[in-house]
């Protein structure tokens, strides 16, 4: 059975737009500790294949939480006033320890 409901049924005011920015925690692959290195080499050998060395490949550490850091979140919402919708955007960046609280009281 399937529960999913068309897209035509779905009101655009219940819909949220998430995105959410990351980029490595470190600027450089070499500005990591030994053990990180490490850590990096061994998570990514299998994406890296043959294709990049570690410290090459270090440009996309931040689609990991453990070798990346959040720089941004921006929500999108639409509103509906007086039968004019209108779309909102909010968007948090600066320190990464205070961007899930932002966001967690935009949602409260």
């Amino acid at each position: 059975m399937n529960n999913s409901l068309p897209l035509d049924r779905i009101s655009l005011e219940h819909i949220l737009f998430l995105d959410i920015e990351t980029v490595p925690a470190a600027e450089h692959f070499d500005m990591l500790d030994e053990e990180m290195k490490e850590l990096f080499d061994k998570k990514t050998r299998y994406q890296r294949k043959d294709e990049a060395t570690v410290s090459e490949f270090y440009s996309q550490a931040g689609i990991w939480a453990e070798f990346g850091k959040i720089v941004c979140i921006s929500v999108g919402y639409f509103s509906c006033k007086n039968d004019t919708r209108s779309f909102r955007l909010t968007s948090f960046h600066g320190e990464e320890k205070v961007l899930p609280m932002q966001f967690s009281a935009l949602l409260n």
